[in-house]
């Protein structure tokens, strides 16, 4: 099935969140009285789920909502940039009178706050809020479609890490590999490596 619609992944994707984010992750668990934990391990628990939840876990602790707001505290005001590239290719796509669709394991308020500060906008957004089970499931992918109005099959979904290509692969998409994100691997499977961001509006037909 010919690809219709691109759905993207936020951090190490669109946004160059490399630093901030496992930085706000660090800071809040120290003001939460956890144990000490570096940008690394912060990375590392990103498929627990959404922020509330990988707080939690970092933390060694359930949280109540006046903790997880800790986090929101620690990214607000947070600097971040797109990519080289990523401004111009969703210029291209809305040229092309198609939808910039984000699906990211984020909750939609972290999503909001770094696609805020980077001064994207996008039209459709999926947070890990959204979803009952978080990447590598394909549940995100599949909502994504069916707000599109397309057929999974007709998703690609571009992302760094290996839990967004197995996303796609779950939910019957096209996977196509971000080689510019930090969590690329290139032994991972994908049905395409793109080098840079316009690269994915040839996977369009």
């Amino acid at each position: 099935m010919a690809v219709a619609e691109l759905v993207w992944d936020m951090d190490g994707t669109l946004l160059d969140s490399t630093a901030v984010v496992p930085a706000a992750f660090v800071r809040a668990v120290a003001r939460l009285g956890g144990q000490p934990v570096s940008p690394a391990q912060a990375v590392a628990a990103y498929p627990v789920g959404t922020p509330e939840a990988i707080l939690a876990h970092l933390v060694g602790r359930p949280l109540g909502p006046h903790e997880t707001d800790v986090y929101y505290q620690e990214l607000h005001g947070a600097e971040v940039a797109p990519y080289p590239g990523i401004v111009e290719t969703l210029a291209a796509l809305r040229e092309r009178g198609r939808a910039v669709a984000v699906f990211t394991g984020a909750s939609t308020r972290g999503a909001r706050m770094l696609l805020d500060a980077a001064g994207l906008t996008v039209d459709v957004l999926i947070g890990g809020d959204h979803v009952r089970r978080p990447k590598p499931a394909g549940d995100g992918v599949l909502l994504a479609a069916e707000r599109l109005k397309v057929a999974p099959g007709a998703v690609a979904y571009i992302g760094d890490s290996p839990l967004d290509l197995r996303a796609a692969a779950a939910a019957g998409s096209v996977g196509a590999a971000a080689a510019w994100g930090h969590l690329y691997d290139a032994q991972e499977p994908a049905d395409y490596a793109l080098a840079r961001p316009e690269a994915a509006l040839g996977l369009l037909r």
